[in-house]
């Protein structure tokens, strides 16, 4: 078994939809970046190459790569889990944290569990997500960005399971 720890902040701008954990969600601004900046995903993402030691999204997603430009982080993160596979490893679990102010998480995570547990090829129960405040302070409290942390627990595939 291996674990495996990922952070990744970004900026909300206008003009930009805002994106968490591969669902779209209702708000009057997106986070800024290269993709479509989801740093829930991009958060898990590092944790998964971490927990194998294949560096990080930056490393295999470079944002002075116009192929990666608007790209859907999901789509980024299947390619993560193709690359786990050629390592012969596989998902257990993730646990994450979003932090923001606004806009109220608990109503979307339901789906964000789904479509990121599909992605992991695991159940949507073992991969939990909770968001938080921070109680206004720091550049999430007064709503400048959303932040988020993942920790993955990967073990190698078993020999029986020639996926």
């Amino acid at each position: 078994m291996r674990v495996g720890f990922g952070f990744d902040v970004h900026r909300l701008v206008s003009g930009r939809p805002l994106v968490l954990g591969g669902a779209l969600i209702p708000f009057e601004r997106g986070l800024g970046g290269h993709s479509d900046a989801d740093v829930l995903v991009h958060a898990v993402m590092d944790a998964l190459l971490g927990a194998v030691g294949l560096g990080d999204i930056g490393e295999k997603f470079p944002d002075t790569d116009p192929r990666y430009a608007g790209a859907d982080s999901c789509d980024l993160l299947f390619r993560v889990m193709e690359m786990l596979g050629v390592e012969g490893r596989e998902v257990v679990n993730v646990d994450c944290v979003v932090a923001c102010e606004s806009p109220r998480l608990a109503p979307h995570i339901p789906a964000m569990r789904q479509r990121l547990a599909n992605i992991l090829g695991i159940t949507p129960r073992d991969f939990s997500i909770k968001a938080t405040t921070t109680e206004g302070l720091g550049f999430t409290g007064r709503g400048e960005g959303i932040a988020a942390w993942a920790v993955a627990l990967i073990t190698d595939r078993k020999p029986d399971e020639g996926r």
